[in-house]
Order: structure tokens, then C-alpha cells, then sequence
């Protein structure tokens, strides 16, 4: 069974900083691409980025040009997301999820998530 365990999620100041991982287990990592998406309250599940099996090709959303980067570490079947200079609406519980994703498409998490509030 495929796992994928989120965690670092936490209450931050706008502006503020957080640094969210994912752990996978039981599937070949290294020869996937993966992504992270969020979910706002009341919002439909949304794609934020994307990245290669080897993290060569990286694609973000907009809302998160310039602030999120995502990398992995395979050695370690890990994926992570460093979140700067958030803003209220960042504000969901984030997932890390299989395969690559985009502004049309968002893959389906398979975790828990973990929670992210920005708030003053």
C-alpha cells in the first residue's frame, strides 16, 4: 500500500515561513514524478507544484511563483516544500500526491495532509 505521510505544518504570521515534507514509502519514489496540492476551506482541491523524478523539471502554480520551492530527496524518499513569505490565502491543509500535476490538472492526495494557517 502506498504511503505518503505529510508533515511541518503549523500557524505562521503573514510573511512568515514554513517548511513542509512528505515521507513516501512502498512505491519507487526515485522514478516519480511528484507534486504538492492544497485545499482551502470551502475551496475544490488545488495544484500548487510539480516535480520530476529527479527534479530536473519543476512547474509551480502562479499563487506560488516566487515564494514555494519544491524539491526531493530520493535517497531519503522524501519530498519537501519550503513556503516563504506566506499570505492568508495559503491558508489549507496541504498534500503531497503522485505523479506530475498542472494549472488543468490536480492529482489526488493519498495522505492525511498537513495543516497550514497564516493568519495575524
Amino acid at each position: 500500500e502506498v504511503q505518503l505521510v505529510e508533515s511541518g505544518g503549523g500557524s505562521v504570521h503573514p510573511g512568515g515561513s514554513l517548511r513542509i515534507s512528505c515521507a513516501a514509502s512502498n512505491f519507487n519514489f526515485h522514478l516519480i514524478s511528484m507534486s504538492w496540492v492544497r485545499q482551502a476551506p470551502g475551496k475544490e482541491l488545488e495544484w500548487v507544484s510539480s516535480i520530476n523524478f529527479d527534479g530536473s523539471t519543476i512547474y509551480y502554480a502562479d499563487s506560488a511563483k516566487g515564494r514555494f520551492t519544491i524539491s526531493r530527496d530520493n535517497a531519503k524518499n522524501t519530498l519537501t516544500l519550503q513556503m516563504d513569505n506566506l499570505k492568508s490565502e495559503d491558508t489549507a491543509v496541504y498534500y503531497c500526491a503522485k505523479g506530475a500535476g498542472s494549472e488543468h490538472y490536480t492529482p489526488r492526495p493519498e495522505g492525511q495532509g498537513t495543516q497550514v494557517t497564516v493568519s495575524s
